[in-house]
């Protein structure tokens, strides 16, 4: 007796481990076939498949093609597409508008190649992905007092922040991690999304929207 009980309590409860890992893969399985279900409502040839994040956990990534054959590819997070089928706002459409964004650049956005190397995502991360969030923040709210830029945070290391200096009363900046918005950017997604609306957020807070 006295053996299995620290065997338990080394192992933890393997049942309990064992149904939330099946729980887990019929969620993924059922919110993959709900993604492709939803895109073949605006597009013909689509295709899927699912890929673990190391930080995210299941990340879907869908692809379709034009009229001419071009592949235009983008990836979800099982917490924001699980979201969206529960919330009935017409998921499908709201799936599809990152297709027709992408469908903007001629001859295909397939997924990005990953970077091979630390340079190359530095690179990538100074070259690419703070000059979009900067432009973006700046653009959207152009000509009001904005701050943007890069922060470390203890907790959760580089930040890009950005927020309203004007606001004296209150949280009047947004911090997103910066491996987050890293990957929206290898997801065809535009990582400065999260940054406005959570700027977005805090004029809200402050009754300025």
């Amino acid at each position: 007796m006295t053996n299995e009980t620290k065997n338990e309590e080394v192992n933890g409860n393997p049942s309990a481990d064992n149904d939330q890992q099946q729980k887990l893969a019929e969620l993924v399985k059922a919110v993959h076939h709900n993604g492709l279900v939803a895109l073949k409502m605006h597009f013909d040839e689509v295709e899927g498949q699912v890929m673990n994040q190391k930080n995210y956990g299941p990340v879907f990534i869908y692809q379709v093609k034009d009229e001419s054959g071009n592949v235009y590819a983008c990836g979800f997070f099982l917490g924001e597409l699980v979201a969206k089928f529960q919330s009935g706002n017409d998921p499908a459409t709201w799936m599809s508008s990152f297709f027709v964004e992408l469908m903007k650049t001629e001859g295909g956005r397939p997924m990005p190649t990953p970077p091979a190397s630390e340079d190359e995502a530095k690179a990538l991360i100074d070259k690419v992905l703070i000059p979009q969030c900067m432009a973006a923040v700046r653009e959207e709210f152009e000509g009001e007092k904005v701050h943007a830029g890069l922060q470390l945070h203890e907790e959760h290391g580089p930040v890009f922040e950005a927020g309203f200096p004007e606001i004296k009363d209150g949280n009047n900046v947004c911090a997103v991690p910066l491996h987050l918005l890293f990957t929206h950017l290898l997801l065809n997604r535009d990582p400065s999304e999260v940054l406005l609306q959570g700027m977005y957020n805090i004029r809200e807070e402050h009754g300025l929207a």
